[in-house]
């Protein structure tokens, strides 16, 4: 065993000479040629980085109060509520009400995919579609997902953002969060979309049934992670902002 770990050593011993040899040019050592800008400005160096983060935000002060806002009513209501909502359901019909809702969801996804001249993935969502509402008995259940056809998500603010149309300044949506000028238009246009295509009759339902409007939104709260105050940091609105708005050019470049 002694012999092995000589042998080893010798070899490594070895290997960096040939290697230091081979290298005359002064880089063996980097450390030791790494110089230090001594005109370096704090200030110009921390200015970078914000500029950086920077996300367009003109209506940053009433962003702000609708941020605060959202804190609160998600705290002590939309919270409370999906708490409710998770004690007195079972698992089971809360997974089939999330599907049944994701289900729907594909409709204004296959419009966009198409807007995109996405065949592939088109083609794809259809066929979730179909496997989804049919041997999914509406989609309360997903076989599609387990037959290797992930849920896609597109909406209309993809498409715009897909043909070139910028993001605009920056908006926190009352309840809804995050979001900014073209996405906000693109929302309108997927909620025109769905309600009138009226797909399973849902939308027409709605009106009629505006508790079908509520567990819907319940559900998007229950299967949405996020919680406000969950990054520990007095900068939690900048840290929102920058992450939607860089989420959002990753999803329209995919």
């Amino acid at each position: 065993m002694d012999k092995k770990a000589l042998l080893i050593a010798l070899l490594l011993t070895s290997g960096l000479a040939s290697a230091q040899e081979a290298d005359p040019d002064g880089f063996t050592q980097p450390l030791k040629e790494l110089k230090f800008n001594p005109g370096l400005d704090q200030r110009e160096f921390e200015r970078a980085t914000l500029d950086a983060l920077n996300v367009f935000d003109p209506f940053e002060s009433w962003n702000r109060r609708v941020y605060h806002f959202n804190y609160r009513f998600d705290e002590w209501v939309f919270l409370p509520v999906v708490r409710g909502y998770t004690f007195v359901t079972p698992r089971v019909v809360r997974s089939g009400v999330s599907n049944f809702f994701s289900n729907l969801g594909d409709v204004p996804n296959l419009l966009n995919s198409i807007l995109q001249l996405r065949g592939q993935r088109s083609m794809q969502i259809t066929a979730r579609l179909m496997f989804n509402t049919t041997i999914g008995l509406a989609g309360l259940w997903d076989p599609a997902t387990r037959m290797g056809l992930p849920k896609q998500n597109e909406d209309f603010g993809q498409t715009l953002g897909h043909y070139g149309v910028s993001e605009g300044p920056f908006l926190m949506l009352p309840v809804l969060g995050p979001s900014n000028l073209r996405d906000t238009s693109g929302l309108v246009v997927d909620f025109v979309a769905e309600d009138q295509i009226n797909f399973l009759n849902v939308a027409e339902a709605s009106s009629n049934h505006p508790e079908i409007t509520v567990l819907r939104m319940v559900d998007k709260r229950y299967s949405t992670n996020f919680r406000y105050g969950q990054l520990n940091t007095p900068f939690e609105y900048e840290k929102l902002r920058y992450v939607y708005t860089q989420a959002r050019r990753l999803q329209i470049a995919e």
